[in-house]
């Protein structure tokens, strides 16, 4: 946590990615509303708080974006409704695919200059930042490839085997709705530890192509792997510990989450508290990152090393004139 927190910029600038990434989806979809509102009756009652009837209605008739714009998205309704669609592999609109597509090909392209932070523990400023995230950017492009071969086993196959396949074996001649329950939890719960364990191995992968300057990601994957062997318990338990880090912040989340509030300064307070929760689940994101590499570097290394040399801005008078 102390490495994050002694880093706010890089969890500010995460944060404005971010924003670069939902206010387009955001502006298209208000489009999509004052088309449909026009200057009719239900304007009026959405422009004054919140019309369900029609936000069902509007939802039934749109396509593409729009579908997203219904009930589910206010307050803490959002977060529950991205994890069952997470956990049921719901399909969402392509331009909510694409959108998403782009922003993890950000984040692909920050987490080397991320985690570098993080690892010398410093300020390495703007430009060793962004030399080191550009160093990474086609390395952790390669790893996101295998990532994309892990996940897409993983919900291609495992998830429609377990919940397709399985799940009616399991409940067939199962009478009880409860037994039907527990047994879709189990079964999450197995997904959940998968996908949990793929994130882990690709972190520590990140982790030691970083902190040891890798060039060969399958050699990170394989490290990754043989340190977490070696080192099992501290690394379950980390990751353990900061999955209870998000339990609460979703919590504290759900307790404080806006409802359908009116307009004015209600609103502008629920949007700043929506902001608060994206800023807070980004700062658990980060504090995985930091905390998985100071374990590393803690039982393979030392505290702030890094095996590649800070990049640092060219001192001649070539640069000044940059």
């Amino acid at each position: 946590m102390r490495r994050v927190n002694r880093a706010p910029a890089v969890l500010l600038g995460v944060w404005a990615l971010t924003l670069l990434v939902s206010l387009p989806l955001t502006a298209v979809v208000r489009g999509m509303l004052a088309q449909h509102l026009g200057s009719s009756l239900a304007a009026d009652t959405a422009a004054s708080g919140v019309n369900y009837d029609w936000m069902q209605e509007f939802s039934d008739q749109a396509t593409g974006l729009g579908v997203t714009f219904k009930p589910t998205i206010i307050g803490f309704g959002a977060v529950l409704d991205n994890l069952s669609a997470f956990m049921d592999d719901i399909e969402r609109p392509v331009v909510i695919v694409g959108a998403a597509s782009f922003y993890i090909l950000l984040w692909i392209f920050v987490a080397g200059g991320v985690i570098d932070r993080y690892a010398r523990d410093r300020a390495t400023r703007a430009h060793g930042f962004f030399a080191t995230s550009g160093v990474f950017f086609f390395r952790f492009l390669r790893l996101a490839a295998v990532q994309w071969i892990v996940y897409a086993f993983l919900f291609g196959w495992m998830h429609p085997w377990l919940f397709d396949r399985l799940y009616p074996r399991m409940t067939h001649e199962t009478s009880v709705e409860r037994t039907a329950f527990v047994a879709r939890v189990a079964l999450y719960l197995v997904f959940g530890v998968l996908i949990a364990a793929a994130t882990m191995i690709f972190d520590y992968a990140k982790v030691r192509a970083v902190v040891e300057d890798r060039r060969s990601m399958i050699g990170a994957i394989t490290g990754a792997l043989g340190f977490i062997r070696r080192n099992c318990g501290a690394a379950v338990s980390l990751f353990l510990a900061n999955f209870a880090l998000f339990v609460i912040v979703a919590g504290l989340y759900a307790l404080v989450a806006p409802g359908a509030g009116r307009t004015g300064a209600s609103m502008w307070i629920g949007f700043a508290i929506g902001q608060l929760y994206v800023i807070g689940r980004l700062w658990v994101k980060l504090v995985f990152w930091a905390s998985e590499t100071a374990l590393f570097q803690n039982r393979l290394a030392h505290a702030g090393y890094v095996a590649r040399p800070e990049p640092t801005w060219p001192d001649s008078p070539a640069a000044d004139a940059i």
